[in-house]
C-alpha cells in the first residue's frame, strides 16, 4: 500500500470531498484538480445526487457542493487533499434558486457569526469511541475484551500506560498523527474508562472553525 501511495500522479490533485447527508452521516467522492489550490475559492463547485443520500427526490436530486474549507490528506499524502463542503439543493424544477440542505446546519451557524465579528466564541469538541476487534451480525467484541465474559472494573484503564490494561493505543497514535499532519486543531488524546474505549479533544476553535 505505501508503494501505491508513493506513486506519481502527473502533476494532478486528488481532492476527497466531504459532506453530510440526510442522515446525518459522512459521504465522500473523488475528483481530480489540475493544479494544487491556494485557497478554497480555488476549489471549484461539485454535484452529486440527493435521492441517493436521504436529501432529494428523483424529480430533483441534484445536490450542489460547496467547498468551504480543506486540508492535507494524511491517508493519500503529497498535496492530495480533503475538502469539507456545505451542501444545496434547487429549490424547485426551475433550476433557479439554491437553498440549504436539511443537514447543512453550519449554513445557518455562519450567519450568527457573522452578524457579529467583534465576539470571538470559543468552542471545543470531545468525541469518545470504542475500538472493535470483531463486528457481525452475530458477534461484537470490543478490542482488549476477554475471549468471554468482561474485562474486570473500570479503574486501571483511565488515561491508562502499559499493555496489560492499555488496548488499542497504536489506532489512537496513527489518528492523533494523521490530525497533526491534517491541521486539525486535536488538542489531546486519552484513553477512557473502559477497554478499548478512547477520547480525543478537536479545539478550542474561533467561530464557525
Amino acid at each position: 500500500m505505501e508503494s501505491i501511495k508513493n506513486l506519481p500522479q502527473g502533476g494532478k490533485i486528488i481532492a476527497e470531498y466531504i459532506w453530510i447527508d440526510g442522515g446525518q452521516d459522512l459521504r465522500a467522492k473523488c475528483r481530480t484538480l489540475d493544479n494544487k489550490p491556494t485557497k478554497v475559492e480555488d476549489l471549484p463547485e461539485w454535484n452529486y445526487d440527493g435521492s441517493s443520500t436521504y436529501q432529494a427526490s428523483t424529480e430533483n436530486s441534484e445536490i450542489i457542493l460547496k467547498p468551504c474549507f480543506y486540508f492535507p490528506d494524511p491517508f493519500r499524502g503529497g498535496d492530495n487533499i480533503m475538502v469539507l463542503c456545505e451542501t444545496f439543493m434547487w429549490a424547485d424544477t426551475t433550476y433557479k434558486n439554491l437553498v440549504p440542505t436539511n443537514t447543512n446546519f453550519r449554513h445557518f451557524a455562519k450567519k450568527i457569526f457573522d452578524a457579529n465579528k467583534d465576539e470571538e466564541p470559543w468552542y471545543g469538541i470531545e468525541q469518545e469511541y470504542t475500538i472493535l476487534q470483531d463486528y457481525t451480525k452475530f458477534k461484537t467484541h470490543v478490542h482488549g475484551w476477554p475471549g468471554g465474559g468482561y474485562p474486570a472494573n473500570q479503574g486501571p484503564y483511565y488515561c491508562s500506560v502499559g499493555g496489560n490494561v492499555c488496548f488499542g493505543r497504536s489506532v489512537a497514535d496513527a489518528h492523533y498523527k494523521c490530525c497533526l499532519y491534517a491541521g486539525i486543531q486535536i488538542s489531546g488524546t486519552n484513553a477512557e474508562v473502559m477497554p478499548g474505549q478512547w477520547e480525543f479533544q478537536i479545539g478550542p476553535c474561533l467561530g464557525i472553525d
